[in-house]
């Protein structure tokens, strides 16, 4: 039986973003809160594309051995006969030296699926990002970075459990 799983990686910054605002006519320089700050939490992010779980790991950096270590918690999923086929985009990391022999003795049991150069439209989890933005970022003042932590956390918790609005999102099968 095979499992298949959508990975990509995702920054969620502290500044947030402004999409909509609504100021009253007698309001004629509003003042919005805006976090002045480039810091950003940093995840890994796997969405099984049957069943709509959400596995997730935040990472200070998207480097070989931070890959190589949500790899091999992404392996640990689902019973022995299962075989995963990753899906995921050309990321240097994801072609590291450090993985072929990892690879090479799981080539049983994971398989990873690359898609073409420039095309995150592919990828379903591309969307899961965008759909958390959207709940948890988007109009949302963050005046410290654990703010903005707690809040994307409590969505991934949220979608850490099979759910309807994960596999609608993502469902290719």
């Amino acid at each position: 039986m095979n499992e298949i799983w959508s990975l990509d990686e995702c920054h969620f910054q502290q500044h947030g973003s402004r999409c909509v605002m609504w100021v009253p006519p007698e309001q004629k320089d509003p003042v919005v809160l805006h976090a002045p700050t480039k810091k950003s939490i940093s995840l890994f992010g796997a969405v099984n594309l049957s069943s709509g779980k959400l596995l997730h790991s935040i990472s200070p950096v998207f480097n070989a051995e931070t890959f190589f270590d949500f790899l091999k918690m992404l392996s640990k999923r689902g019973g022995k006969r299962k075989r995963l086929i990753v899906v995921l985009d050309n990321a240097r990391y994801h072609h590291a030296i450090l993985l072929k022999n990892w690879l090479y003795e799981k080539r049983k049991r994971i398989t990873l699926l690359f898609l073409p150069p420039y095309s995150p439209e592919l990828n379903p989890i591309e969307r899961v990002w965008k759909l958390t933005r959207r709940n948890r970022t988007h109009n949302q003042y963050f005046p410290t970075l654990d703010c903005l932590v707690h809040n994307v956390k409590e969505q991934l918790t949220i979608w850490g459990v099979p759910n309807e609005i994960l596999h609608r999102l993502c469902c290719v099968i």
